[in-house]
């Protein structure tokens, strides 16, 4: 009799857990590694027999850090912004997500679909040292993916979470080169001198106090700020080869494309932004202008990294 009763109690839990509203069941993915489709904007988590997919335009993932306390946003739906949970009977690969025509096994047992709720995400930027002292790059900017407020439809009725982690998303930084020849040349229209190599490009609008044909004091430099107008510095990097003829311009030619453009952040005085000139002389006639700036950041958006306490930006020759 005692085994009947008990065996009664354990149908009724069982039978509890069904009652249409809410199912008990544990989700956990954010130790897991993340993973992305090339094929389309689905990013999914696999833990042996089980799935995590979250299917948002990767539009969403920009490139650039979001505002502190300011998370990117999204509802979720079935059909914008999907979050599916998916059961296999065998371990799940790749090939189960990612495959137009995916593989005979492991099958799909059965797979919950997220009807509502709120994706949050927290974008910031990853870096390292570069090998200017005290420079930085950066290498990759990192997604934190979190929901609110979650409710999965599943065979049983709604499994409902407050929240849920997802974890990190990594995307990769574009690979800015800086490798010039530090060979500059002046506009002859304009106060603008360049740099450039293959598929970039640095340019600053110097101050002409700046440049002037007479050789340098020793440990006395002239000097200036980074600015927004006057000694305004600019990086660009384009999806083409770039030649001579891009410069000086009028209006900025629309070839090569442009892919990113960085500014230089404006200096204060004795601590940052800093321009400094040194010149000497070559022959009776030409002077060598030594461009160097100290502790300046190049900015784009929220973006932002050091080009170091001494970056030299290069030598510009000038004559009499």
């Amino acid at each position: 009799m005692k085994r009947i009763t008990s065996l009664l109690a354990i149908i009724l839990l069982m039978t509890s857990c069904n009652d249409g509203d809410l199912v008990q069941e544990t989700i956990d993915f954010e130790d897991y590694d993340t993973y992305s489709c090339s094929e389309n904007d689905i990013i999914y988590k696999l833990n042996d027999k089980e799935a995590l997919l979250l299917e948002v335009d990767s539009i969403y993932f920009a490139n650039d850090p979001t505002v502190d306390g300011s998370p990117t946003t999204l509802d979720i739906s079935t059909t914008d912004n999907r979050l599916v949970y998916r059961f296999y009977n065998g371990t799940a690969t790749a090939d189960n997500i990612c495959e137009t025509i995916q593989p005979a096994t492991p099958t799909i047992l059965d797979q919950w679909y997220a009807t509502s709720g709120t994706i949050e995400i927290i974008t910031t930027s990853k870096k390292e040292a570069g090998e200017l002292t005290n420079s930085t790059v950066i290498t990759g900017y990192n997604h934190l993916i979190n929901f609110k407020n979650v409710v999965f439809s599943t065979s049983n009725g709604e499994l409902k979470y407050s929240t849920l982690a997802f974890g990190s998303y990594v995307t990769t930084a574009t690979t800015l080169p800086f490798n010039f020849e530090k060979i500059l040349t002046q506009c002859s229209s304009s106060n603008v001198i360049y740099d450039y190599k293959s598929y970039e490009a640095i340019m600053l609008d110097i101050d002409p106090a700046l440049i002037v044909n007479e050789v340098t004091t020793a440990g006395s430099p002239r000097s200036g700020l980074i600015g927004t107008t006057t000694n305004k510095l600019t990086y660009r990097y384009f999806k083409g080869l770039l030649s001579a003829s891009y410069f000086c311009n009028t209006q900025t030619p629309t070839s090569p494309v442009l892919s990113e453009e960085w500014s230089g952040v404006a200096g204060v005085s004795g601590t940052s932004g800093i321009i400094e000139v040194t010149t000497t002389t070559n022959g009776t006639n030409a002077f060598v202008h030594t461009i160097t700036l100290k502790k300046a950041t190049l900015k784009k958006s929220n973006s932002s990294f050091i080009l170091g306490d001494s970056y030299v930006l290069g030598t510009l020759t000038t004559t009499k």
